[in-house]
């Protein structure tokens, strides 16, 4: 039986359990985003936000619960990725507020915690929808307070939140039709489930694997800083077994055992007539033939971990020098006005230097800069007033965060939710005019903006009545996807199409790095002769995975 009272050490191996836990499903999680497009990253956003807390936690001299919320609340804070990884951060600072300055957390200072964490992530949304991870957070909040009414003691409140957090995590569909459609749960109720899995295995004493890449020891739990020297088992299996039967839980303890004698890291997930199975091992062959045995496999994935750990060592000798040559560049000019901007490939990001934009941070579709990324751009420009614009919708979070974090600058973050906006946005930047005015014009104008962009489907799924196949062509216009088919250039000119309107009067095309720029200007030419009324421009953009933006005005 677990104890009535949790203590700093408890605490801290719970939450590294919880964020273990995350980091184990993350690519599942991932595999929930509704639309089916190469960038689906809701896992991989959540895992970056705890484990830039679990860092902080790790870093710890002293440990009790001031320290402990301190680390985790700072460090998820300012490692924020995504929607959904603020929000996350938003959950544990809340409910770190509550905890630190206790001696230990007792079941109803717990569920006070609870409470805090999910107004405060409430709050810090400006438009709260039903049917994410903000429901599943107020579900798992509230079952806790009627439990403690009840005068239920820790571990039965621990264990009824989780179920009822499961609980609201599955009616998720039922609140959020696109979710029902794509035939799938909520991506962050399920990160967020999770972490907190992995939090109730480590209250009950349950053996957990508390590391995260590597091992550094800290109060009791282990965490890495630094990825491996050596790699145990070489290659990452991921698949599919259709059963021909539900699997039964003798079946898959066996299946599990099985997979543990050739490997680690593993994940069995049996639903029905499915079966998701995670494993590194040395020899996939082994695990795909025994797999084989309980039915049909699909989406088969192997991944070669030795080549990426050597991949990684080099991008990361590569970004600190990148880091030692810009911190020996002279400081920037002392200006009144700077800006800030994501961007997605070379190419766009000359066009936003051109228009006068100091600082680019890269990511975007691929990698959604963090918090931290944001602090340090803002500490690079050297102005009074900053304007950052995100250019995609699930940034601009972490922009506000940082905006929030800041005190010696004046941030102003413009809403842009596409690169095309970004570009509009800066282009109604007037240096006469003052700070609040500009807010209101770059703003302003973004709504007559209409973006789509081009890229390949990486599974099979039903969404906005369209019946996709993995590897179809999709484009995806501001709200829904737009069109499907198997070529680049119709599935394009099919987008802009039903992106244009009697008051169309640009086309503005960027390429992709996967497209020519021959075969752009061919796109161009052919947008051009079909609708004369529009003048078409075509930019490099050199942006990955997207084989074109496009965008109406």
């Amino acid at each position: 039986m677990g104890r009535n009272t949790i203590d700093a050490q408890l605490c801290a191996k719970m939450f590294l359990a919880g964020a273990s836990n995350l980091e184990a499903n993350k690519e599942w999680i991932n595999e929930l985003n509704v639309f089916p497009v190469p960038d689906g990253d809701t896992g991989t956003n959540m895992t970056l936000t705890i484990m830039s807390a679990a860092k902080e936690v790790a870093s710890l001299e002293e440990l009790n619960l001031e320290t402990l919320a301190k680390a985790i609340s700072s460090g998820s804070l300012r490692g924020a990725r995504g929607n959904s990884g603020v929000i996350l951060s938003q959950l544990l600072r809340g409910f770190t507020k509550v905890i630190k300055y206790e001696k230990e957390i007792t079941a109803d200072l717990i569920v006070e915690a609870f409470q805090k964490a999910v107004a405060t992530a409430y709050k810090a949304v400006m438009k709260p929808k039903e049917g994410t991870i903000l429901t599943v957070a107020r579900g798992y909040a509230e079952k806790a307070s009627e439990l403690a009414a009840e005068g239920a003691e820790m571990e039965a409140i621990l264990e009824g939140a989780l179920a009822r957090a499961e609980e609201v995590l599955a009616q998720t569909p039922e609140m959020l039709p696109v979710l029902k459609e794509a035939g799938v749960v909520d991506s962050g109720g399920q990160g967020l489930v999770q972490v907190l899995k992995g939090a109730f295995d480590a209250y009950l004493g349950k053996e957990v694997n508390y590391t995260i890449e590597n091992r550094e020891k800290t109060s009791g739990a282990e965490i890495s800083t630094e990825a491996p020297a050596e790699i145990k088992f070489g290659y990452c299996t991921e698949f599919i077994i259709m059963t021909r039967k539900p699997m039964d839980e003798a079946e898959e303890l066996a299946f599990k055992a099985f997979l543990e004698g050739i490997g680690d890291s593993i994940v069995v997930v049996a639903d029905e007539d499915i079966v998701k199975v995670h494993v590194h091992t040395n020899d996939p062959g082994v695990a795909i033939t025994k797999a084989l045995t309980y039915g049909e496999l699909s989406r088969m994935k192997i991944d070669n971990m030795r080549e990426e750990h050597q991949e990684k060592l080099i991008k990361d000798a590569s970004k600190r020098a990148q880091e030692e040559a810009k911190a020996a560049k002279p400081a920037m000019p002392h200006k009144e006005t700077g800006f800030i901007s994501v961007s997605i490939g070379e190419g766009i990001g000359e066009i936003f230097r051109g228009l006068g934009v100091d600082y680019l941070i890269e990511g975007g579709q691929t990698m959604n800069p963090s918090t931290e990324d944001m602090l340090n751009a803002i500490e690079q420009v050297n102005a009074d007033t900053i304007y950052i614009l995100p250019n995609n919708k699930n940034i601009i979070l972490a922009a506000n965060q940082a905006q929030e974090l800041t005190k010696d600058k004046q941030i102003i973050v413009i809403p842009t939710r596409t690169v095309p906006q970004g570009i509009s946005a800066i282009i109604n930047y007037a240096p006469d005019k003052s700070a609040e005015e500009n807010k209101e014009a770059m703003t302003e104008g973004l709504s007559m903006i209409k973006t789509g962009q081009i890229t390949y489907a990486v599974r099979d799924t039903h969404i906005d009545d369209k019946t996709i196949h993995e590897g179809d062509i999709m484009g995806i216009g501001d709200h829904s996807i737009l069109a499907v088919g198997r070529e680049i250039a119709a599935v394009t000119k099919e987008t802009v199409g039903l992106m244009l309107d009697e008051d169309s009067e640009l086309i503005s095309v960027y390429y992709g790095a996967d497209v020519t720029e021959e075969d752009a200007q061919a796109l161009g030419a052919e947008l051009g002769e079909q609708y004369p009324d529009c003048e078409v421009e075509v930019y490099s953009g050199g942006q990955p995975i997207y084989y074109y933006v496009v965008s109406v005005e």
